[in-house]
């Protein structure tokens, strides 16, 4: 499922021991990735941030919130030595019913569906790696499209000439008045 080139993938991280951290270092796990010390040599894994939102979605009659929009955004780069880096972001969106008789279990309950948002948020991020290969491949094909452009813009005349000869030669041997008719 995932490229050849991260069998082995260093993580780093802005928070070395958070939860995010340990939720990505399991999917490495459930994923078959080993987990190495960063090097030059080798694919990393730099989660660059997170960070936790809330919006109102409606009211009670006493104007107190009574449903939330929970969102987890994750900020990350992928560097893959010799082909590049590419810079994502994940978010993750929750609703969230808060029921002022119950707030105890409420916090609970948010915990709970933060926690489930961060192990989203990492298998979201197992996805992206499983499709990195065809990101990369993209940027080569792209590398290599714009190369090819850039020689035939400097060889425009070369071609233009080979065609005008064509068609010449194609004029010549097509007209019945040819030297090469009038003999049969």
């Amino acid at each position: 499922m995932l490229p050849d080139d991260i069998a082995k993938l260093s993580l780093t991280s802005f928070d070395r021991y958070g939860p995010l951290t340990r939720e990505v270092k399991s999917q490495f796990k459930l994923h078959g990735i080993e987990s190495v010390p960063p090097s030059p040599t080798v694919p990393n894994l730099h989660l660059i941030s997170e960070s936790n939102g809330e919006r109102t979605l409606s009211l009670y009659q006493n104007s107190r919130a009574a449903e939330y929009e929970l969102t987890y955004t994750v900020s990350y780069r992928i560097v893959v030595p010799e082909k590049g880096s590419q810079t994502y972001s994940t978010k993750v969106n929750r609703t969230f019913l808060d029921n002022p008789l119950t707030a105890l279990a409420k916090s609970v309950e948010r915990d709970m569906i933060k926690d489930e948002m961060r192990e989203q948020a990492a298998r979201q991020i197992m996805r992206q790696l499983a499709r990195l290969t065809a990101v990369f491949n993209k940027m080569e094909e792209e590398e290599l499209e714009a190369m090819m452009d850039d020689n035939t813009a400097s060889n425009t005349s070369v071609t233009t000439e080979a065609v005008q000869d064509t068609q010449a030669a194609n004029a010549l041997f097509t007209n019945d008045n040819s030297p090469s008719n009038k003999a049969e």
